[in-house]
């Protein structure tokens, strides 16, 4: 086994505060195990593990290779590769195809039982059968908003959006964009249409948090991500990457629901419609 080859790094031409573009650690809200954020080839975003592993380890098709701080997904013909953590989070079903990663599941899941039981991680909370005792709450884990005549997909609901801004004890911001007395956007059910070409999607509407009606300046900090207080405060650094994913109605499909969220439902009230579920 040999040693693993360093990596180049790129920074971030449009970032103020100069992050670099690889290596965001952030930690998945399924599972709470720690990722890396990259930027592909194609401007989107991939999770990968923090390690690399050794690539005759790792079926072929899960192997991804960095390169000048941009994620690609093959093998660079090294003897070590990097993981997607969809493959390898313990919230998501095991992939067919790679037996040879459960040992590493295992593990994973393992210190996501730990951080349960030390009260350090809450998942998402889980949805219940329409109609079931309990069901008071109703919104996506991951909604599609609308900004600046863009939609996105955002990583977490609206109201756990987190600022990405450095404070002056060089941590990262708490504060939410949506905080109290900030205006927020509304819930619309908008056509699930398709786009370039591609062929017409199974839902005639889907659920969109908007804020185009919102000023300017304020979509503006919406797409910097930025509470209030920093979006105001000049020359102040960004500690992390923002959380806006460009949304593609076929590729993010299971993120589309064809109801409005609420936070309490009426008996009977929707019976017909399909439930929130989680990515």
């Amino acid at each position: 086994m040999g040693t693993p080859v360093g990596r180049f790094l790129r920074v971030d031409p449009e970032g103020i505060s100069r992050l670099l573009r690889c290596g965001q650690t952030a930690a998945c809200h399924e599972c709470g195990n720690l990722t890396e954020w990259y930027v592909r080839s194609n401007e989107r975003r991939v999770r990968l593990h923090p390690h690399e592993f050794p690539a005759d380890r790792v079926p072929e098709s899960c192997r991804w290779h960095v390169s000048s701080g941009v994620a690609y997904p093959s093998g660079d013909g090294s003897a070590w590769c990097r993981l997607p953590h969809a493959v390898l989070c313990p919230a998501r079903p095991a992939p067919p195809d790679a037996p040879e990663l459960s040992e590493l599941r295992r593990s994973l899941a393992l210190r996501t039982r730990r951080l349960l039981d030390a009260d350090s991680f809450a998942p998402p909370a889980a949805t219940q059968p329409d109609g079931s005792p309990g069901d008071h709450v109703c919104r996506p884990a991951r909604p599609i908003v609308q900004l600046l005549y863009v939609r996105y997909l955002a990583t977490r609901p609206v109201d756990e959006i987190q600022c990405v801004a450095q404070t002056r004890r060089r941590l990262r911001c708490t504060a939410t964009l949506l905080g109290p007395g900030t205006p927020g956007g509304t819930w619309a059910l908008v056509p699930a249409s398709a786009a370039h070409g591609q062929l017409a999607l199974p839902a005639d509407v889907m659920a969109v948090y908007s804020l185009s009606a919102l000023p300017y300046l304020e979509q503006l900090r919406w797409r910097a991500q930025r509470c209030p207080q920093h979006a105001a405060t000049l020359g102040a650094a960004d500690l992390a990457v923002t959380d806006w994913e460009a949304f593609d109605p076929l590729r993010h499909h299971e993120h589309i629901h064809a109801r409005l969220p609420t936070h309490g439902r009426r008996p009977g009230h929707g019976a017909h419609l399909s439930r929130w579920t989680r990515p």
